[in-house]
């Protein structure tokens, strides 16, 4: 008789790669998004001023008028980072020393709070606790909002730190400080910017509601287009806001490659 060969059985790493879809290398998505970015913005920047726009559309769909809301969003979107890095990093720090480790639960849960409640309703408590309107009433509840995802990742960036790595520090004679400038910090910036990416892209897209209180921004083009019926105002402020949206997190990919420890990269 003669013998019939076995045939071997898949090893798991050959399954593994034919039932996961392979993900695009990370300077392949890096060279990509920003091509994408300048075909939405140009595209419909070039779609809107080509069109036989009406007086009042003249006056929301001019390059002055574009450009102007779109640097508001931009300055917007830039001082709620600022907030947030220069809360979030510190109270983070803080919150994983030994003696207030215990208040961690209390800020995070503060944290949470803006990111589950509803931006909107945010922004309209803020005026309404204020009375006024304006640039840092519109700031304010959307950086509470993006709170979040940085102080949540600068705080399990310092939990991830491996005690050996503080003990070898110690023992060479470091003190809190330096270990915490040499060794702790530096190993959790990953995470970090990981969060900030996270923040920027909802900064940009809560940004979009600031005009309820003449912060400016996108949402005014996308909110004059709305109530005009005016298509041609409303896609490009929504295209435009999408187009910053991806813009952004293209500069977070950018941050977490480029800025983190050699040796992680």
């Amino acid at each position: 008789m003669t013998a019939i060969a076995a045939t071997p059985a898949p090893t798991r790493t050959a399954v593994a790669s034919a039932s996961t879809p392979r993900k695009l290398p990370t300077w392949t998505r890096l060279l990509i998004q920003p091509l994408v970015v300048a075909v939405l913005a140009i595209g419909v920047l070039v779609w809107a001023f080509s069109r036989d726009l009406t007086l009042t559309q003249q006056a929301s769909v001019s390059v002055g008028n574009v450009a102007h809301v779109t640097w508001q969003h931009i300055v917007i979107t830039a001082t709620v980072v600022a907030i947030v890095l220069a809360v979030a990093v510190p109270l983070g720090t803080l919150l994983t020393r030994p003696g207030f480790r215990f208040l961690a639960p209390v800020f995070v849960g503060i944290a949470n709070i803006g990111a589950a409640a509803p931006a909107i309703g945010l922004i309209v408590l803020f005026y309404l606790a204020t009375r006024t309107t304006g640039f840092w009433i519109g700031v304010a509840p959307i950086a509470f909002c993006s709170l979040l995802p940085v102080l949540r990742n600068t705080i399990l960036g310092y939990q991830e730190v491996d005690p050996q790595l503080i003990d070898a520090g110690r023992g060479q004679g470091m003190s809190t400080w330096q270990v915490l400038r040499r060794i702790e910090f530096p190993l959790a910036v990953p995470y970090i910017l990981a969060g900030l990416r996270t923040s920027l892209v909802l900064a940009v897209g809560t940004a979009t509601l600031s005009f309820l209180v003449s912060a400016g921004g996108l949402g005014i083009l996308i909110d004059t287009g709305y109530k005009l019926r005016d298509n041609v105002t409303l896609v490009l402020g929504a295209v435009l806001a999408v187009a910053l949206a991806l813009a952004v997190d293209w500069l977070g990919a950018l941050a977490e490659n480029f800025l983190g420890p050699k040796g992680l990269r």
